[in-house]
């Protein structure tokens, strides 16, 4: 357990009180005609996307560190504040997601789809790493025009339509 944690680096001490901390109160009242004679409360996680943008600020903002001679962390940079038990830090750099490597298991963005409007992550200027997309047009077959008959099923026609999408180079 204890290389578990020199190796995730203390992760698992600081995950479970962040997500935690961001936990809510939810609160329902029981009792006659909403009397609430009755209260019972509880801890309510947060919206899986509020902790996932949380987890993802506090990685995109870790600290770079180097282990000393004597086994301590110090920062690689000093010129950036001592990070707090709050922060992550990191020793060894995260990989080019850019590029495919199978040690690490990372397909790389080559061949991937990406958005050409998005200022996200999944956006071609991002996604794409400065090397460019291509554009292709595809037909795409979805159902509308639904209607629902009674009882019991819904009967669909077929639309087609030709979509630009984009591709990383």
């Amino acid at each position: 357990m204890n290389s578990l944690k020199n190796e995730s680096g203390g992760r698992e001490q600081w995950l479970m009180p962040a997500v935690y901390k961001m936990a809510d109160v939810a609160c329902k009242c029981h009792g006659v005609s909403g009397s609430c004679s009755l209260k019972t409360c509880w801890l309510q996680l947060a919206e899986f996307r509020k902790v996932g943008d949380r987890l993802k600020e506090k990685y995109d903002s870790a600290a770079a560190m180097r282990v000393t001679r004597k086994g301590r962390l110090e920062l690689v940079n000093s010129r950036f504040t001592q990070p707090t038990p709050e922060d992550l830090v990191y020793v060894d750099p995260s990989p080019d997601y850019c590029l495919r490597n199978e040690s690490t298991g990372s397909l790389g963005t080559q061949g991937r789809l990406c958005n050409k409007t998005s200022e996200g992550m999944d956006g071609c200027e991002l996604m794409c790493c400065g090397r460019g997309y291509n554009q292709f047009k595809s037909v795409q077959v979805e159902r509308c025009h639904c209607k629902f008959h009674w009882c019991c099923f819904v009967r669909c026609k077929k639309c087609t339509e030709i979509v630009d999408q984009y591709i990383c180079k």
